[in-house]
This record gives structure tokens, C-alpha cells and sequence, in this order.
């Protein structure tokens, strides 16, 4: 692959430089005047910011089933974490809490039919029992 320098990025000027005096002061050259800051440089970059914001939003099939199949089981243990407390009647405000905090998670897609099936079965019973605690 050819890259021509019109696709480069801008090479930015140099400052004036600065002199370390013996006595470990700077100073600078006597005929150099200090430069005004220019205008800000714009670097070009080879496809531009928009083309990086679009390839971070591209992300693999797998690596979306894989972030449903993580969100499902993280609702199926608050699920369990629930019926725990509600068997030894200890249900406390954080275990809702992080009930309704997985149910958020689990309307993305996956891709999979059958997946995105079964994580809507676990979200339709994550609302039940939101609904039945009074936090739907």
C-alpha cells in the first residue's frame, strides 16, 4: 500500500528553541523574537475522524452474543439473588436495585433468533418481579 503525502498528517513548525544559560537559566537567541502562537494547526488524519467514530461503532456477531449471553446470566443471578431473599426474608433495596439495573441491559440485540428469544423470556420475568416489588 502507497501512501501519498497529501493523505499525511500536517507536520506542525518547530518552536523557537530555548538555551540552558551556564547558570541554569533559559534565555533565548538575541536576534529571535518570541513567535505569537498560530492559529490552531489542523492535522489531517488518513480517513478522518468520522471514519474512526464509525469503525468503533462496528463490532463483531460474536462479540455481540457474547455481551447478550454476559447480560442474560447477570439477570438470572439477580433473579436468583431474589428469590433467596425472598425465601429466607431477607430482601433488601439493593438487591432490586441491581434487578433493574440488568433488565436495562437486556433489550440490545444480539443477532440470534433463539438468543434474543430466550433474553426476552428473562426480561419479561425481570418485569414481573420489578412490578410485584412496586419499582416497574
Amino acid at each position: 500500500m502507497r501512501v501519498y503525502a497529501a493523505n499525511g498528517t500536517a507536520i506542525a513548525t518547530a518552536p523557537a528553541t530555548a538555551r540552558r544559560a551556564p547558570n541554569g537559566t533559559f534565555t533565548l537567541g538575541q536576534g529571535e523574537q518570541p513567535q505569537a502562537q498560530s492559529a490552531a494547526l489542523a492535522l489531517r488524519t488518513l480517513g478522518g475522524i468520522d471514519a474512526l467514530i464509525a469503525l468503533q461503532g462496528i463490532e463483531e456477531p460474536a462479540e455481540r452474543r457474547r455481551r447478550a449471553v454476559k447480560y442474560g446470566r447477570r439477570a438470572l443471578d439477580a433473579l436468583d439473588e431474589l428469590k433467596l431473599g425472598l425465601l429466607a426474608g431477607t430482601l433488601d433495596q439493593g438487591t432490586l436495585l441491581r434487578l433493574k439495573s440488568a433488565a436495562t441491559d437486556l433489550r440490545d440485540s444480539s443477532g440470534d433468533e433463539k438468543l434474543d428469544q430466550v433474553l426476552a423470556e428473562i426480561d419479561l420475568r425481570v418485569a414481573v418481579e420489578l412490578a410485584k416489588a412496586g419499582m416497574a
